[in-house]
This record gives structure tokens, sequence and C-alpha cells, in this order.
């Protein structure tokens, strides 16, 4: 669903640079590393937020920085600036749905999935998206992606500020949403169990290149834990 193809992009001294990467469909695709290696740059490169300096990513086919065909089954969060923060929660769902064109019956039903993740403190309020913890802007920017269903969802840090109960709610809903739809997910998380459950491969990225691409299995936590151990032992004195 997804091809990079010499994708470049160069800020000051640091330089992102990925040859080549197949995201296929219906994929739940991790992104991991530390702060700093190129994973929000990446995103903003797929969704066409910045122009890469080299290379190009399609969607289906679609070279994002060519038209804008691809927007109409994509739905991404990367941070509260997807928000529309002088909305309610349930403002901001309705506008969602009516720019989507899905009907009420089937916004309510996505909705509805999220009533745990929600635990009564987001809908029904009169409170505005601006005025919510950081937390529960993380949970309505969540819940805005899946409306209608779009075929790529893409995340950055969902796990971030939620408390642990939220966390394994969002963990469950992920999986659910995995197992019933089609659903290509790119997910990032500094978060390494939680991504290991979540995601089907995952793409370790460290100094601007792909350092890893693992097929998620039973190994794959120790070795991305493995990798991480053995930068600090290097950087030690």
């Amino acid at each position: 669903m997804i091809k990079i193809e010499g994708l470049e992009k160069k800020y000051g001294d640091f330089r992102l640079s990925i040859d080549k990467l197949h995201i296929p469909r219906g994929e739940s695709f991790g992104l991991v590393g530390n702060n700093g290696v190129g994973k929000t740059t990446l995103y903003h490169l797929i969704l066409d937020l910045i122009r890469p300096d080299k290379g190009r990513v399609l969607i289906n086919d679609i070279p994002v920085s060519e038209s804008e065909a691809w927007k109409k089954f994509t739905s991404a969060f990367l941070d509260e600036s997807f928000l529309i923060p002088y909305l309610t929660p349930d403002e901001y769902f309705d506008f969602l749905a009516k720019l989507r064109q899905v009907n009420k019956a089937d916004t309510e039903e996505i909705l509805q999935a999220f009533d745990s993740l929600f635990d009564g403190e987001i809908r029904g309020k009169k409170k505005l998206i601006r005025d919510l913890s950081k937390g529960n802007q993380k949970k309505v920017g969540i819940a805005g992606t899946f409306i209608g269903l779009p075929p790529l969802i893409v995340l950055d840090e969902p796990f971030a500020n939620l408390d642990p109960s939220g966390q394994i709610k969002l963990k469950r809903l992920l999986n659910r949403f995995r197992q019933n739809h089609p659903i290509t997910f790119l997910i990032s998380s500094h978060n390494l169990e939680h991504i290991t459950e979540v995601t089907d491969r995952i793409v370790l990225l460290d100094k601007g290149h792909v350092v890893k691409d693992l097929k998620v299995n039973d190994d794959t936590l120790g070795e991305l834990i493995r990798f991480f151990e053995e930068q600090i032992s290097g950087n030690e004195i």
C-alpha cells in the first residue's frame, strides 16, 4: 500500500535516508527508535506535510506530492495540531463524519467501540477540546481517525499521555480493529512492549537509517531491548 523509494530529507547535520521500504495493504506496521532518529520526519513525508529532498512516497501507487487522491482513504493523528481546539469532542466527531460522508449510525457504532477508553470523560460534555487533559485530547484524536474506517491509519505515539489503564484499553482496541477490519496501520511508539503487541512488523530507525526490519514474533521484544542495551553500553565511559 505504501512504497518509499530513494527517500532523503536533510535538516542541518541530520539526514533521513531510506532507499526502499514497502508496507503492504492490511499490515500493522510499527516504527521505533530514539528521539531525533527521523520517525516523525518519516511520517511527515508520508503524509506530504513536508517535501523530500530526493525520492518519493506512493500510497496505492499515488505519489503523495503530486496528487491528493490518497487523502480520501488516509487518516492520521500525529499530535494535538490535528484537532480543532474550539470544538467539543462531539462536534469534532460530527465534523469528521460529515467530511468523510459517514452517516450517524456508522459513526456512532465506531465511537461506541471507544466508550471504555473514553471512560465517561469525552462524549456528552460541553468541554472544549482545548480544555481537556493531554490524555483525553489524545483519546479524541485517535478515535477520530477511525470514523469511516479508512483503509490507512497513521498514529504517532498513541500511548503517550495515557495512564496505564488507558494504554491497556487502547492496545485491546487496536488489536480488535486489526482482527476485524482490513486496515493498514502505521504506529510509532517509544514503548517497546506495547508496539510489539499491536503490530505485525517493526522497523527500527537509527541516525536516519533503517537498521532493523523485523517480523514480530516471540523474540522481537528481546531483540529490540538488546539493541538499545548495546547502544547504552557503547556510549558509557
